[in-house]
């Protein structure tokens, strides 16, 4: 192996250095042979029943690791689990199987079709066949009855390695043994950066040459650099020494505020009752973003009214008294439900999605509203509905109105659209309230598909551009008398980012429960002209990169404590 050194540059999405040796995902399974015919013996209805089988075995599985896990993750395996029970995909297998395809052969070549029918489409659907593909591997296993590829085991921590990762995986990941993550693809919104960060691993993506990192490999790596070093010097040493030497985060005290006094509520972004539980004990004041995808997902038909008052219920439960801010469905693009989503669109990014599922599918929106309000009615938290994918003023009305009519008072719009954020003052006057989601934002406004590695440069938060649309959001808000603007996405989980929302108007933060201490810590540092100051500096500069930087470099806080 060779001791010359070499750095990889990717995009790192979860701050943190450490080194370690590396560890290479295995190699995913032996594809079986084109269309290898049913084994002497069996029988075409038995060798679909082992398909069945096979499938029901891995979705199960893959449900009880769902109920296991919470947040993210949670919301990562239920849907593969849906995937898992596909019946258009089942049924494309069973097709070649009745013509004599042995169950492995089949689903294999099934997947495949799809795979590529979704990666034609590129944007969510094209991440959805990377989903496809690994579901494949593990009927295949199943069928073999061999273990399914995955996270490999090691005696001693290691940073992981690998092209990307998929969403089952990603959400099962020990912290104590991979210390770090590393793939060649993916971007700063797909599931590994975000597991990454809500598990608070040091993390860099889209680093093209890391292919070339072989298994014992030593190297340092560095997530708030967003480098890859092979056979680290004193250098890296030395800064790997100093992140392992930081300053324990205090705990969050349930107040977000600036130096100064200038308040600033730090909320969770949740999906699901134990989830908010989770969020609550975290010390979160309340809910920034319920998603509400989580009643739905791995459904072959919509939940009933008396299922949804129950989940809901049980999130409002967990914050009697307190702020809990209801999404809307956001069924579409990479959350396809079977009962609602149109999947011959060509681009689903840009088609029928959030709040414009109503239009297409009309009575969706107006019973979850119904159930929202019951659940609302039978508990004491302070509930607040918006609805995802609002592009003009006369949407924000009209939801207000449907809102209005279930029973809710206060009603508000996601700011996703970059219309949406030029045109804020009029939505605003026909609303109570907006949230700035910074993922959609970024990837509509730099018109690059937030989980295509290639471009996730241009998918950054940090980008001048989105933050000029932030800051419009907020002089919106303004000119509409004061009402609230909060941001949801994943920019509020980066304390220094969060600095400069702050100092753009932002009132509330919504992130990720891990994240509430850093974000806390760092804002407790500056007041409020400083905020603004650093705001400024970033709006002045001409790229994400150089705006972070210059920004980091002001608040040394964040060496401290390791962030």
């Amino acid at each position: 192996m060779s001791t010359e050194q070499h750095t990889f540059h990717g995009v790192g999405v979860s701050a943190g250095r450490v080194i370690a040796p590396v560890l290479r995902m295995p190699q995913p399974l032996q594809a079986p042979a084109d269309g290898a015919p049913i084994e002497a013996g069996r029988s075409v209805e038995s060798e679909a029943q082992r398909l069945a089988d096979a499938a029901a075995q891995v979705a199960a599985g893959l449900k009880a690791r769902a109920a296991a896990a919470t947040g993210d993750a949670q919301a990562v395996l239920k849907a593969t689990a849906l995937m898992a029970s596909d019946k258009t995909l089942q049924k494309s297998a069973a097709k070649l199987i009745s013509g004599g395809t042995c169950a492995e052969s089949a689903i294999w070549e099934a997947a495949d079709a799809v795979a590529t029918q979704l990666g034609a489409l590129g944007g969510y659907m094209a991440e959805r066949a990377a989903d496809v593909l690994d579901v494949r591997s593990r009927i295949v296993a199943a069928l073999r009855g061999v273990q399914a590829p995955g996270i490999p085991d090691s005696d001693e921590p290691f940073v992981l390695a690998a092209v990307d990762l998929a969403p089952a995986d990603t959400a099962t990941l020990d912290p104590a043994k991979v210390l770090a993550l590393v793939t060649s693809d993916g971007g700063p919104q797909s599931h590994t950066a975000i597991i990454a960060r809500s598990l608070g691993l040091p993390a860099v993506v889209a680093a093209a040459q890391s292919t070339a990192l072989a298994d014992g490999q030593l190297v340092y790596v560095d997530g708030v650099a967003g480098t890859v070093t092979t056979n680290p010097g004193t250098e890296q040493r030395q800064l790997a020494a100093a992140y392992a030497r930081r300053e324990e985060l205090p705990e969050f005290d349930g107040g977000g505020r600036l130096a100064d006094g200038h308040l600033v509520p730090l909320l969770a972004n949740v999906g699901g009752g134990a989830d908010a539980q989770a969020a609550a004990a975290a010390g979160a004041q309340g809910v920034g973003l319920l998603r509400t995808e989580f009643c739905f997902l791995g459904r072959d038909a919509e939940p009933s009214h008396d299922e949804q008052v129950a989940a809901y219920g049980a999130v409002f439960a967990a914050f009697a008294g307190k702020k809990v801010v209801v999404r809307t469905l956001d069924a579409g693009a990479d959350k396809p439900l079977p009962f609602l989503t149109d999947a011959s669109e060509p681009n689903p990014a840009l088609g029928v999605r959030g709040y414009r599922t109503d239009k297409a599918s009309p009575g969706v929106l107006e019973r979850q509203l119904a159930a929202i309000a019951q659940a609302a009615a039978e508990h004491q938290a302070q509930v607040w509905t918006m609805a995802p994918m609002i592009s003009t003023p006369a949407e924000a009305a009209d939801f207000a109105a449907m809102a209005a009519r279930a029973g809710l008072a206060t009603a508000g719009a996601m700011i996703e659209v970059p219309s949406a954020a030029v045109l804020a003052g009029g939505i605003l006057a026909r609303c109570d309230f907006v949230s700035l989601g910074t993922n959609d934002l970024t990837q509509y406004t730099m018109a690059a598909d937030r989980q295509l590695g290639a471009l996730a440069a241009l998918n950054d938060p940090w980008q001048p551009a989105v933050l000029h649309l932030v800051k419009a959001s907020t002089a919106g808000a303004a000119a509409a008398g004061g009402k609230p603007v909060g941001v949801c996405g994943e920019a509020a989980a980066d304390p220094a980012l969060a600095v400069v929302l702050v100092g753009l108007g932002v009132d509330t933060l919504s992130m990720n429960k891990r994240a509430l201490a850093a974000v806390s810590a760092v804002l407790r540092t500056i007041d409020l002209p400083t905020a603004q100051r650093l705001a400024t500096l970033a709006l002045d500069a001409e790229s994400a990169a150089e705006a972070r930087s210059l920004v980091r470099a002001q608040l040394p806080q964040l060496d401290r404590f390791g962030l």
